[in-house]
């Protein structure tokens, strides 16, 4: 197992999550994962879904865009903006779920930030809910549960 199970994730508000994970590999690769496309379709989103289009500009103002497929075929366009990038140290980018017409239900602006944890990797998202739309509800009742499923294809993807 890539991850050691003393995860934790708290809400600190109503539109704030945050989750902390231990992974088992170097923080200079598991940074490489959230930052490069082909590790980016082997784990982000939950269990069982794929990433058919992963395009990542790695720079401050650059775009994300990712689109997931859900085990029934459904696609889940997500898109968002780098704000802040730290070599092996801190991502800081917003992201939005997108509608069926390319309008966001919402926007998460997100912290990631990768520490040393004695050879593995202490990983931490802050993901706060900045515009919410009434259709957002059931995206953000899975948010804790999605990052976490992420989390632990993450740990998959970069176990030594």
């Amino acid at each position: 197992m890539a991850a050691r199970k003393n995860s934790s994730a708290t809400k600190s508000a109503e539109r704030e999550t945050v989750i902390t994970h231990i992974i088992n590999a170097p923080r200079a690769l598991v940074f490489k994962a959230w930052t490069d496309p082909a590790h980016l379709a082997r784990w982000w989103g939950p269990h069982g879904f794929t990433n058919p289009v992963r395009e990542v500009h790695l720079r401050p103002g650059g775009a994300i865009r990712i689109h997931m497929r859900g085990p029934d075929g459904t696609i889940y366009p997500m898109t968002g903006v780098y704000h802040e990038i730290v070599e092996a140290e801190r991502l800081v980018f917003t992201s939005a779920a997108l509608d069926k017409n390319g309008n966001p239900f919402f926007e998460v602006m997100n912290t990631v930030t990768f520490a040393d944890h004695g050879g593995s990797t202490k990983l931490t998202i802050h993901a706060r809910v900045a515009r919410v739309t009434a259709e957002a509800a059931p995206f953000l009742a899975g948010m804790e549960q999605g990052w976490s499923q992420s989390l632990d294809r993450l740990a998959d993807e970069v176990a030594l």
